[in-house]
Parts: structure tokens; C-alpha cells; sequence
């Protein structure tokens, strides 16, 4: 009895003095680099040890969240912690609701040297909670294995999102990523604290969704015969192809997979079926969709095809049914219909098309486009869903409840705006993460890109409100999103070297307010989360670095 006792008094007197050491640990400005930066955040003396004793505990409605967390510390520290849905006093990680908290996405931070408590208006919040725990784990613990003691330093975080609306887009018509590739851009998305992922699904070089009524969609639209070798010639008889097949689909069970995928990150999946242009692999498919009647070949170069759907009731019911399929598989409030880059010259060829025209009594081919996505949003609208379309959708005048997303600069942002419809910004200029990452004159050992320049400081430097609108108006600025289109993006390695550090700077944007943002303060936290990247083994580009230790030397 004496020999047992002595040993409880032992562990205890043991774990009496760690944690004494842990609460007297001095702690720097340098322990807290993250990204995007909170709202508020303030330091404390004092460590919390992750080790075999730590226990997470909260809500069952948090169970979710709760294991995401275990996962992580479990893969920094190679414990094997659990979430317990139990009393807070069984556990010294808490998780927790609060319906105080003023934003949806909101969260507060607690880390003190014997207790972390993460707290959220939602289970959103407490997620966007432990993606800040996460950046104050020290960074050679990220991807390791093996047992380690974990020290994360103390501090209190209040913070909330500036917009509501913070995502990236992936084209995967140009070129198909399998299903873990999708899982891993997912990912990141979510540690960076955005919501939304604009799955770009259709295209003139490959429709890329299984839809069980019209199979002859991915049996022949899914497949092109070659594909364009670089920017290709001006001239069509001097342009290169590989000669190769390429394509391939994502079958309804993957999609269900994927969308649930991101539920679990709170990442919202909003999928895209271009129309009524962009759609030569459709037409290709199903040649009764089209003009002419011809029958065409999925397209094997870039650019803009004159190919587009014909405005007639077979269209309409095709359309109809795709869409029905989509929604089954997609949840999100808001489909994706395109509407960018769509050719008049077969509607203005189409004696079908005049007769509508006139018959309507619309003015020319654009209110014809307005017409037909006007008919595909009542279409949704009675769905209950909402449509997205490129500011292109302007042009003829602007759909009831649409939602605008500015690509072709802000204009089309502002214009929508002072219309008082939902706008997304994503121009070019600063959100076109398929552009160079330097200029001009340094491009001989980058690989092939569209075009353009767009640094990561450029992309920082973007305000997606426009000053141009009155602060009714800025209402209607639900946020901002990165564009990732694949014409030259063919690996996973490419894709993350195009993506990474730009939606890092992109991810500030959208989330950390205009006041609490400075380009020095982000690129010295950057360095620090590069590091985290290299533990992750991600191939971010590092051309702002390099360009800085030049200087420096």
C-alpha cells in the first residue's frame, strides 16, 4: 500500500513540475505567424504539452470537428488521441458552441499551459479555430512520425471573417485530376480557412460529370482524340498536337465521395455546367443539342469555339435533366452555369434562332442569351437553387436572382452591384492564379503558362470592394475567388506550384479586414508557413523568396 502510494506521488509531483516549467515558458511574436491573420490576438507566458494524457472533449454535434482535431495531433505527435463527446472536466481540450459569437464562421482561441479551448458560433467556426491551433503547432512536426512532445504556445484569438463568400476555383475540363488530387486541393482550401470550391465541370475539351440519362456524355465527351502542343500556331495548318487520347470523367458515387469530402472541411463544392456556350464536348455528345446539325469532334485545342447550344425545347428538357442530376449530387444553394465566351454567329446563322428572336420580341442574339439563361435560372430558381454566372451574363440584360462573378476586370462587379445583385469579384488582374509568376524577361526556366504576370504581392494588394460603390451597395460584394484554369496545368505538382503561395496572399484578402492587413507583416508570417509546406511536401513556387535573398545579397 505504501509502495503504491509512493508511486501516485511520484506522478503526481512529475506532473506538478512540467507543468510549472510549461507555464513559465517565456514566448515570442514569432510563435504566432498565422495565416490569414486573426482579428485579434494576444500572447501569453506558458506552453500546452500535447502527450498521451490530452484528451479532447466536447458536444457530440462537434464530433466532426472533434476527430479532425485528433487526427491532426495524433499525426504531430504519433499519440493516439481521441474525441470524447463528454463532460468538459474529463477532458483538457475543449470544444464548444457559443451562440454569442456574432459571425456565422466566428471562433475564439483559449491555449493556456494546462487547458486549449476553442469555441464557435457554429461547427464552422470551431473548425476555422483548430486551422489556427493547427499553424501554432511547431512547424517539423507537420507530416512526421513517431512520438514527440508537443508544445503550443499560449494565447487568446478572437477573430471572424471579412467576407462570406472566400473560394477557389479548379478547371478540369482542359485537363482531368483523379479524385485524390481533388481531396488534396480541398485541403487546401479549408487550412486556409476559405468555404467554397468552384468545380469547373464542362468545357469544349471534355465533359467531365457521369449522367446516367445521356451516358453518350462522358462515352464520347469525356475523350478527345489529341491535344494542342503549347500556345499553338496562329495559323491552323501550322499548329501541334501529342496525337495522344486524353480524358476521363468523375462517375456519380466519386462526385458523392468528393462533396462529402469537403463537408467534413466545410468547404461548399458549387459545380459549373457551362452554357450556352463552351459546350462543343456536349454538342459532340449529342449532335441535336447544336446548330447545324453536323457532327463534331471534342475539342483538342484552347480558346473559344463557335460551337453552341440551340435554343430549342429538346435543348431546354436536355438541360433540365443534367441539371436535375446535378442538383442530387450537389447540395450547395448555388449552381454554376457559365455563360462566358458564347459565339452569337451560329444563333445569327439559325433560322430557328431568328424565329425566337422575333417571336419573343427580344432585339438581337444577346437578349437571346438572356432569354436562355434567364429560362435554365427560373429552372433552378423553382429548385429551390441559384445561379452563378461570369459577368458575360450582363450583356442583354441581368437574370432576376442571379449572382454575378466579375472576371473581365470589376466593371462588370460594379455594375451588378449598383443593380443590387450578388457579386463575386475574380478579375483577371489579380485572381488568375494560371498566369506567370514573373515577368517577362525572367521566364526561361518557368514552365509554360497562359500568359500574364501575377505575383503573389499583386494578388495582396487586391481589394475586392470597389471604391466606386456606395456602402449600400458594398453589400452586395459577397467576396473573392482564385481561378485556377488548366490549359497548361497538367500534374498535381503543377497545379499546387500555380495555386501556392497565391492563395495563401488570397486567403488574407478575403478573411482578415482591410485595416489589419500589411504586406511586410504577411511575408514575414509567409516564411514561416513555407515551412509548413515543406513539411507537407507541397511544391509551392518560391520566386518571391528567391527574389528577396538576391536583394539581400
Amino acid at each position: 500500500m505504501i509502495k503504491k502510494i509512493t508511486i501516485v506521488l511520484l506522478i503526481l509531483i512529475t506532473g506538478f513540475s512540467c507543468s510549472n516549467k510549461n507555464k513559465n515558458i517565456v514566448n515570442a511574436e514569432e510563435d504566432y505567424q498565422i495565416i490569414p491573420k486573426p482579428t485579434s490576438l494576444e500572447f501569453t507566458n506558458g506552453r500546452f504539452l500535447v502527450d498521451s494524457n490530452t484528451k479532447i472533449v466536447g458536444n457530440s454535434s462537434l464530433e466532426n470537428e472533434g476527430n479532425y482535431l485528433a487526427d491532426m495531433l495524433n499525426a504531430a505527435t504519433g499519440e493516439n488521441i481521441s474525441f470524447n463527446p463528454a463532460d468538459a472536466n474529463q477532458g483538457n481540450i475543449h470544444l464548444k458552441i457559443d451562440d454569442s459569437i456574432e459571425n456565422e464562421e466566428g471562433y475564439t482561441l483559449d491555449v493556456s499551459f494546462d487547458k486549449i479551448v476553442i469555441t464557435g458560433k457554429t461547427p464552422q467556426g470551431v473548425f476555422y479555430g483548430i486551422q489556427s491551433l493547427r499553424q501554432l503547432i511547431p512547424v517539423p512536426t507537420e507530416g512526421s512520425t513517431g512520438a514527440i512532445n508537443l508544445l503550443i504556445p499560449a494565447v487568446s484569438i478572437k477573430d471572424s471573417p471579412r467576407y462570406v463568400y472566400r473560394g477557389m476555383h479548379l478547371d478540369v475540363g482542359r485537363h482531368f485530376f483523379p479524385v485524390e488530387v481533388i481531396k488534396e486541393y480541398i485541403d487546401l482550401i479549408a487550412m486556409h480557412k476559405m468555404n467554397t470550391f468552384h468545380w469547373h465541370l464542362t468545357e469544349d475539351q471534355g465533359w467531365r460529370i457521369e449522367i446516367k440519362k445521356y451516358p453518350k456524355l462522358t462515352e464520347i465527351g469525356a475523350y478527345r482524340k489529341e491535344t494542342l502542343v503549347g500556345h499553338g500556331a496562329t495559323a491552323k495548318l501550322d499548329r501541334e498536337y501529342d496525337g495522344k487520347p486524353y480524358g476521363g470523367f468523375y462517375t456519380q458515387d466519386e462526385v458523392k465521395e468528393i462533396v462529402a469530402y469537403a463537408a467534413q472541411r466545410h468547404v461548399t463544392v458549387i459545380p459549373e455546367i457551362e452554357l450556352p456556350g463552351h459546350s462543343l464536348a456536349a454538342i459532340a455528345a449529342y449532335p441535336e443539342l447544336g446548330n447545324t446539325g453536323e457532327q463534331y469532334e471534342v475539342g483538342t485545342r484552347w480558346g473559344v469555339f463557335p460551337e453552341i447550344y440551340a435554343p430549342t425545347d429538346k435543348t431546354f428538357e436536355f438541360l433540365e435533366d443534367v441539371l436535375t442530376e446535378v442538383m442530387e449530387l450537389f447540395p450547395s444553394k448555388y449552381i454554376h452555369i457559365g455563360g462566358d465566351e458564347a459565339p452569337k454567329k451560329q444563333w445569327e446563322e439559325s433560322k430557328f434562332a431568328q424565329q425566337l428572336i422575333k417571336r419573343e420580341g427580344l432585339k438581337d442574339e444577346h437578349e437571346l442569351q438572356s432569354y436562355f439563361i434567364r429560362r435554365i435560372e427560373k429552372f433552378l430558381n423553382s429548385k429551390g437553387r441559384d445561379i452563378i454566372g461570369w459577368d458575360e451574363i450582363l450583356e442583354g440584360g441581368l437574370a432576376p436572382n442571379a449572382t454575378v462573378m466579375s472576371w473581365r476586370g470589376i466593371e462588370g462587379g460594379i455594375e451588378a452591384a449598383k443593380q443590387h445583385h450578388k457579386v463575386i469579384m475574380t478579375p483577371g488582374t489579380h485572381c488568375y492564379f494560371d498566369h506567370y509568376q514573373v515577368p517577362e524577361e525572367d521566364r526561361a526556366n518557368e514552365i509554360l503558362a497562359i500568359g500574364g504576370y501575377l505575383s503573389v504581392e499583386k494578388v495582396y494588394s487586391y481589394e475586392p470592394t470597389p471604391e466606386e460603390l456606395t456602402e449600400e451597395e458594398q453589400k452586395y460584394i459577397l467576396g473573392a475567388q482564385g481561378n485556377v484554369w488548366t490549359e497548361y496545368i497538367k500534374t498535381s505538382d503543377h497545379l499546387e506550384y500555380m495555386v501556392l503561395p497565391r492563395l495563401t496572399a488570397l486567403s488574407e484578402v478575403v478573411w482578415s479586414s482591410k485595416n489589419n492587413r500589411n504586406w511586410e507583416d504577411f511575408n514575414g508570417r509567409l516564411k514561416h508557413l513555407v515551412k509548413r509546406y515543406d513539411a507537407l511536401g507541397l511544391n509551392y513556387a518560391k520566386h518571391i523568396f528567391q527574389e528577396e535573398n538576391a536583394i539581400e545579397e
